[in-house]
């Protein structure tokens, strides 16, 4: 290589003619009329041979159209009864080279803007700790999360199952702590949350309907389509868990509220922006909230059982003993149990919810009226013999 460009510099800047660079280098002077009439630098090129898989190429391609993924291994395996026997290393390297020919195009990605107030995407984080629920129990819990797409302002709420009905109740808080309601909520195919093939259920989709907002569900397999909640939600879960201690489940959301109120004033990475100073383009195009959210507690009707009190995720909470054989309607939401007679309208009951198990909460005016309505004497009488009939009956 060096001796090429020498001689062309000799020739071509310094004049020297051939016989001179033949006389100088002891080259040829044939040598040298091809170097200088050579346009590339001189290279080694061994002399070309079929591969060994020559013969086995149509198989291996053939192989390849039924299953693109068919891995090297058994692919050797199918081609020992046409005679092959090359080694691993040449199938494998001829499988990377053909391999991307077979298989289906990679997924390509664009870039997504998003404007003020469009979309609010949603998931469901799980914290790896249980969450205390006082009496000394813990449970696992979820996180409904909630992130803005033009601002990236977030939020969360704290719920005990995936249930509809709680899905929905976090979808209302996050909606409450970001002050509006945008366009389109984004939703992956979350149980309870999507029906069938594409379509909410039935609870979302009235859910929406009050709230005059539109519905949008990603694809199976497919996180990137939110990818801004998806981000937001692995912040949270390298940043807010890690070396926190909560007393209860409203220590852990009050936790929670604090840290996406200081998450949503930093400056974004991405945007380069806060979330907060964002918001204000969001509020000026999402619609206000309305005085009352969707109603999203559970209800049913039931009869006051002769044993006064109702079951509810594995706590019995206490009923007037008043309303005995009458129907009640229940209605339990995030934070309370209550139950109303049909009839009548009378209060059976209302209790604080508990998230603990398997405990027993009775009002102190339940256990009253209870007692009254039994009207039992406090000692039973029974009857007290003379001694001396004892005796005789021994004499």
């Amino acid at each position: 290589m060096e001796q090429w460009a020498e001689l062309r510099r000799e020739h071509f800047v310094g004049g020297k003619s051939i016989k001179e660079l033949a006389r100088a280098t002891g080259l040829s002077r044939n040598t040298i009329r091809r170097a200088l009439r050579s346009e590339r630098p001189p290279s080694y090129a061994r002399a070309s041979r079929a591969s060994v898989l020559e013969p086995f190429k149509d198989e291996i391609h053939r192989l390849l159209g039924e299953d693109p993924k068919l891995p090297g291994v058994r692919v050797r395996e199918l081609l020992e009864p046409c005679g092959c026997t090359v080694s691993k290393t040449v199938v494998d390297d001829y499988l990377r080279e053909v391999r991307p020919l077979f298989a289906p195009p990679p997924r390509s990605f664009q870039r997504t803007v998003y404007r003020p107030g469009e979309v609010c995407q949603f998931d469901v984080w799980q914290p790896r700790a249980e969450v205390p629920v006082g009496h000394g129990q813990t449970r696992r819990g979820w996180v409904v999360v909630a992130c803005l797409g033009y601002s990236r302002a977030g939020a969360g709420v704290l719920v005990f199952s995936t249930q509809t009905e709680d899905l929905l109740a976090g979808i209302a808080g996050c909606l409450e702590r970001l002050g509006g309601l945008p366009k389109i909520l984004v939703w992956d195919r979350q149980a309870g949350i999507h029906g069938h093939g594409g379509r909410p259920s039935e609870a979302f989709a009235a859910f929406c309907g009050q709230l005059k907002v539109a519905w949008q569900f990603c694809e199976p397999a497919d996180p990137q389509a939110k990818g801004a909640v998806e981000r937001l939600q692995g912040y949270a879960e390298t940043n807010f868990e890690p070396g926190r201690v909560f007393a209860n489940e409203r220590d852990f959301q009050d936790q929670l509220d604090a840290w996406f109120l200081k998450v949503n004033a930093r400056r974004h990475k991405t945007l380069r922006e806060r979330p907060v100073d964002r918001m204000r383009a969001e509020f000026d195009q999402m619609t206000a909230l309305p005085p009352e959210l969707p109603d999203t507690s559970r209800r049913w009707v039931t009869r006051v059982a002769p044993d006064p009190h109702l079951r509810v995720d594995t706590n019995d909470y206490s009923l007037d003993s008043r309303l005995v054989g009458r129907r009640v309607e229940i209605r339990v939401d995030q934070r309370e149990i209550r139950a109303v007679a049909l009839d009548t309208g009378e209060v059976a009951c209302r209790h604080a919810r508990v998230f603990a198990r398997h405990r027993t909460i009775t009002a102190l005016e339940h256990a009253r009226a209870l007692r009254q309505s039994r009207r039992s004497p406090a000692e039973t009488p029974v009857e007290v013999r003379p001694l001396a009939r004892y005796d005789a009956l021994t004499a």
